[in-house]
């Protein structure tokens, strides 16, 4: 069987055109948030068969960017791609749905991605501020029909940069992918071991952003204890509940002292 039959061709296309569609949302069309990993990941997920990897990765990358916002001049990591390629590539690459080790891998080449989107995302806001010269007519004025032109202009542009970094990172990834399922069994289950403890890395991106105060410090604190001991001792929910509240209260109670 060939890495890149017709029917993982299709899904490729289906995958950037989601990319595309979904990329609009995020500074050129609506802003209705569905450009946020969050949503982002778990919808490409659903189209694309994998839901488990949409929401574990959206989820992630939603952790780890919730607060790089496009303001200004400050330039994000374009999340909306990563939360689309990511999940679609572990979606087309993986043998079953929900494979943890593809999983893992796919959010370590979101790592790769960032700078490429990076990159793209500084070359479209270049081009522009180059729109109201674009826009001029032969007369030095610019005209509602060159205006409107260069306005949706701009907005396909903009479909098109999210579609072509998706159409050219998911068979990359895919590439990549079909090594790392020929390596040995042990660095899958060291990657399924590092996808069970990665939340926390966002839970942590989180928690350095924001001003905490000691009862939140505890909470979490009491919040990464009780997700070890479910992950690795298959503590009950309702226990580990209880250790995150209990940390909180610990923080109050010596606080006071």
């Amino acid at each position: 069987m060939t890495l890149f039959d017709a029917h993982t061709i299709t899904q490729v296309l289906a995958a950037a055109l989601i990319g595309g569609i979904i990329g609009l949302d995020r500074t050129a069309l609506g802003q209705f948030m569905i450009s946020q990993p969050v949503v982002a990941g778990p919808l490409t997920g659903w189209l694309l068969g994998d839901v488990t990897a949409g929401l574990v990765i959206g989820g992630t990358l939603e952790l780890i960017w919730v607060l790089d916002m496009p303001i200004g001049t400050f330039v994000p990591a374009d999340s909306t791609v990563a939360a689309v390629a990511a999940p679609a590539i572990a979606a087309l690459g993986s043998t079953t749905p929900g494979q943890l080790p593809v999983i893992g891998f796919c959010l370590l080449l979101t790592v790769a991605m960032v700078p490429v989107t990076m990159f793209a995302d500084h070359l479209m806001r270049q081009r522009n501020a180059q729109i109201p010269e674009l826009a001029m007519t032969s007369s030095g004025r610019p005209t509602e029909a060159s205006v409107t032109f260069w306005h949706f202009g701009g907005t396909v542009a903009f479909f098109l940069k999210a579609f072509l970094l998706c159409l050219a990172l998911v068979p990359a990834g895919l590439v990549l992918v079909s090594g790392f399922l020929a390596l040995p069994d042990a660095v899958h289950r060291a990657m399924s071991l590092f996808i069970t403890f990665l939340p926390l890395l966002g839970a942590a991106s989180v928690a350095r952003k924001l001003s905490m105060n000691t009862l939140d410090r505890t909470l979490l604190i009491g919040f990464v204890i009780g997700a070890v001991s479910v992950q690795l001792f298959h503590v009950p929910e309702l226990v580990a509940i209880m250790l995150a509240a209990g940390g909180g209260w610990m923080g109050m109670r010596f606080h006071g002292a």
